[in-house]
């Protein structure tokens, strides 16, 4: 059940088809892309690395990172993806947390190799690989991995204000693979996805059903997310897919409006927008729609059930005859095949229809558990069923529609932030007594982070210094985007801080 069978199994096949592209250059095809994965494998095999042993990924998004993946897989390693936006000390935690042996970065990302701690060793995936290697595949078998075995420790964030590491399985990753043909989209040989969202997420997840296909993967010149260099990639390389949030929707559709390109254009930019990870608003996906045509697809899932839970087609999105339509723009749609879902309250009891209780996911896409976290395992899966966190409700189709999430999670561009996080680095900063953190909705970001701090008795606070200090200690898209100076935070006769009023206030 080793996920590297699957490249194994297509550059046998199909050595000469191109599969990973930097820009619109081929820089490996299938059989290269092999060949150079297992040349990893026999790197790290030669380091003395075992199976089950963990490998770091912490860079922007590279040609090599996908090499690497597989290189690890190909040995029976385990990948930890680390999202580039993080702090070098969140990264480090991250490190420390999954036991990682090695790590792998790119030099913006980490200038100074010698900054990493803990590792046995940390590579600059920019720089030549430490290995000689044929452009041809070896007969270097594949180390065997059960279905059950961890190949993607994900690490998100937690109430706790410590990240989580998600334990995903091969099982896992390709129950996700085989689903995307059913209840996302259809993919061709000739189809090409583009990884403009960090691959350290969902985008990265998305190159397993692509590579069961056979198609290319294009890793944009600039590692990112750039519309206009996507809009001239599209048309270089051929209508792209990808994974986006929806300010990332948004700013395509923004830079579509702007350069008046019309819906044949974008049609020829793009063949399929799946977009997820935060709120969606119908007047922007009807926008989207109206200025960009039927690119679209979305879901609903989280990382510890990756990319799958629910989905709204491309063609439920733009039946607008649908007595329902407004609904089913309003909503995440329908349960994935893979996947059952239900909504229940405290006692896991099924609630009525329409009723608002959490959402519940079962199914073969469900981690495996919490790494060294039994607690939160045992809290998060209970009789086989993953409690969300998300509050929704279901109707007589089988549509849900969130309402709210049980945590106080802020989703922002698409991006997890709790505000525990948040709070414990501000109440380390000088001269602040208490803080409390929420989200405020944003037109652009969904959400951003709002900062409520009481001084210490006879200090000031300034916004400015506040900002510097996270800054220093935790990842930018983290920092709050307000700073609010407060006498005294509003709180229960319990003493607990009530948030809902703050909400108010902002």
């Amino acid at each position: 059940m080793n996920l590297a069978y699957l490249l194994e199994r297509i550059a046998r096949a199909e050595p000469t088809r191109p599969a990973i592209f930097n820009g619109p250059l081929c820089v490996a095809t299938y059989g290269q892309w092999a060949a150079r994965s297992a040349a990893w494998a026999q790197w790290f095999q030669a380091q003395g690395f075992a199976p089950g042993d963990r490998v770091a990924l912490f860079m922007r998004n590279h040609p090599r990172y996908l090499e690497v993946m597989f290189g690890a897989w190909w040995a029976g390693l385990v990948v930890v993806p680390i999202n580039a936006k993080l702090h070098l000390k969140e990264m480090q935690w991250i490190v420390d947390n999954a036991q990682a042996r090695w790590a792998f970065v790119t030099s913006d990302v980490v200038p100074d190799l010698s900054a990493l701690t803990g590792v046995q060793g940390v590579t600059d995936v920019e720089q030549p690989p430490p290995w000689q290697a044929s452009e041809e595949l070896s007969a270097d078998p594949i180390v065997p991995r059960m279905a059950d075995d961890t190949a993607w420790l994900f690490y998100t964030s937690g109430t706790t204000g410590r990240p989580k590491g998600v334990m995903i399985t091969h099982r896992n990753m390709r129950t996700m693979g085989m689903g995307y043909f059913n209840d996302v989209d259809t993919i061709a040989p000739g189809d090409a996805i583009a990884y403009a969202a960090p691959m350290s997420h969902g985008a990265g997840v998305y190159a397993i059903p692509h590579l069961m296909a056979g198609a290319r993967h294009v890793v944009p010149l600039s590692g990112g997310f750039d519309a206009a260099e996507l809009f001239e990639l599209g048309q270089q390389v051929g209508p792209l897919s990808l994974f986006a949030a929806p300010t990332i929707v948004k700013r395509l559709v923004d830079h579509a409006e702007a350069a008046q390109v019309s819906p044949a254009q974008c049609a020829a930019a793009f063949k399929t927008i799946v977009y997820g990870g935060a709120p969606m608003y119908a007047a922007d996906i009807q926008r989207a729609l109206r200025i960009m045509g039927p690119r679209f697809v979305q879901i609903f899932g989280q990382g510890e059930s990756p990319m799958v839970g629910t989905a709204l087609s491309r063609a439920q999105l733009q039946d607008s005859a649908h007595p329902r339509y407004a609904q089913r723009l309003a909503s995440v749609g329908f349960a994935q095949t893979s996947v059952r879902i239900r909504v229940t309250n405290e006692q896991g009891v099924d609630l009525p229809l329409g009723e608002v209780g959490e959402v519940l996911i079962q199914g073969d896409s469900v981690m495996a558990g919490y790494w060294r976290n039994p607690e939160a395992t045992a809290s998060a899966i209970r009789d086989g069923w993953l409690w969300t966190g998300d509050m929704g409700a279901l109707d007589a189709d089988g549509l849900l529609t969130l309402k709210d999430r049980s945590k106080d999670m802020i989703i922002s561009g698409g991006s997890n932030i709790y505000p525990r996080e948040v709070e414990e680095v501000l109440l380390q900063a000088p001269g602040v007594a208490e803080v409390a953190v929420v989200g405020a909705m944003d037109a652009e970001w969904g959400e951003v982070v709002v900062a409520f701090c009481v001084p210490q008795t006879g200090q000031t606070l300034r916004p400015e210094a506040l900002d510097a200090y996270c800054l220093e200690h935790i990842a930018r898209f983290k920092r709050p985007k307000r700073y609010a100076v407060v006498d005294a935070l509003p709180k229960n006769h319990y003493g607990k801080v009530l948030k809902t009023e703050l909400r108010k206030l902002v």
